[in-house]
C-alpha cells in the first residue's frame, strides 16, 4: 500500500477562497496572486497533515468545526488585502 502525505489545510484554504473573494470584487485574479494569497494563508494557519484514510476522516471532522473556519476565512481575508496592497506581479501583467 502507497502513503501519501497530504496538507488538508491547503485544500480549505482553496475550497474557501473563492467564496472569500467574491465579496472582494476589487482583488486581482491573476496566477500570480492567487498563488501569493494561498501562500500567505497557509503560512498563519496550522497545518493540518494527513497519511491514512483515517487522518482524512479526522482532517474533514475538524474542517466542519466553527473555529477552524473562522481562521480560515480570516486568513484568506488578511491574504487577499495584503497582496492587494502589495502585489508581486507586474502592472501589464494583469
Amino acid at each position: 500500500m502507497k502513503f501519501d502525505m497530504h496538507n488538508h489545510m491547503e485544500d480549505m484554504v482553496r475550497d474557501k477562497m473563492p467564496a472569500v473573494l467574491d465579496g472582494m470584487p476589487s482583488v486581482c485574479r491573476c496566477e500570480r496572486c492567487e498563488l501569493d494569497r494561498v501562500a500567505i494563508a497557509l503560512n498563519r494557519l496550522p497545518p493540518r497533515y494527513v497519511v491514512t484514510k483515517e487522518g482524512k476522516l479526522y482532517a474533514r471532522i475538524a474542517q466542519m468545526q466553527n473555529q477552524v473556519e473562522a481562521d480560515v476565512v480570516r486568513a484568506i481575508t488578511d491574504a487577499a488585502l495584503l497582496v492587494e496592497q502589495n502585489p508581486f506581479h507586474e502592472e501589464e501583467n494583469i
